[in-house]
């Protein structure tokens, strides 16, 4: 390996904790004991780690920064939903590996939790949970620190705090080259995606988290393909992460 390969990689198991092994916190895991499968595959709440992701998700997600960075892809970095922050730090750390200090990484939060579901407005949220759930709630100071504990809080991290209706509309910024989807709910996934995604350069990445885990995140998906008439294939990670490719000249569906 590399140097910038095995960098890459203890991040990775620094990240999500393979390393010591916490335990899960989920409310409903009958064994909270550590389980080497469910962290890979992302299928548990870690104690400690900075991610639950899980290690195929976060390697994909090396996968496709380098992607962007290797083809000259235009545009900044952001994750909406980042819980204690680890894939934007994952992020950061391979802009570091490139030398690519010019792209931003936008961290886009409540921090404050997921809202209430809005029925009303979105019908595929009517019951959602996710809100009761005070583990999903990170402060933007403990997100900060986290970075700051990897030498990674840089000036081009820039936070975005609040609930993604009211920021990701008015986010003021040129293109975008990696759009990382992690809000759980139809609502979120939707303003995440009406607000971004015309701003992602051809070429660019989608990434979502929930797709397989949530049926109204995939909804959200599926509904918002539809209606911007978006065919690209999507591409399986695991048992809930996707991501598919914006076509370009070059990179065709």
């Amino acid at each position: 390996m590399s140097p910038q390969d095995l960098y890459l990689d203890l991040l990775v198991r620094i990240l999500a904790n393979t390393i010591y092994e916490d335990p899960t916190m989920e409310p409903w895991a009958a064994d909270p004991k550590y389980s080497a499968d469910k962290r890979v595959n992302g299928q548990d709440w870690p104690r400690a780690a900075h991610t639950m992701v899980g290690v195929k998700r976060l390697n994909n997600l090396i996968s496709l920064v380098s992607s962007v960075i290797q083809d000259g892809i235009p545009g900044d970095l952001i994750e909406t939903g980042v819980w204690r922050g680890g894939c934007c730090i994952l992020m950061q750390g391979i802009l570091e590996t490139f030398g690519e200090t010019h792209r931003k990484i936008f961290v886009a939060d409540s921090f404050q939790g997921l809202p209430p579901p809005d029925p009303a407005r979105y019908a595929a949220d009517a019951g959602d949970i996710h809100h009761t759930f005070p583990e999903l709630a990170v402060s933007s100071e403990q997100v900060r620190s986290n970075f700051h504990r990897y030498g990674l809080l840089k000036e081009n991290v820039v936070f975005i705090e609040g609930f993604f209706e009211d920021t990701l509309p008015k986010l003021d910024t040129g293109p975008l080259a990696i759009i990382r989807l992690d809000g759980d709910m139809y609502g979120s996934t939707m303003v995440a995606l009406e607000a971004l995604y015309p701003k992602l350069s051809d070429g660019g990445y989608v990434i979502v988290d929930d797709y397989g885990a949530v049926p109204a995140c995939k909804l959200a998906v599926t509904d918002f393909r539809r209606n911007h008439g978006v065919n690209t294939p999507i591409e399986l990670v695991d048992w809930t992460g996707v991501w598919w490719r914006k076509p370009s000249s070059i990179h065709s569906e």
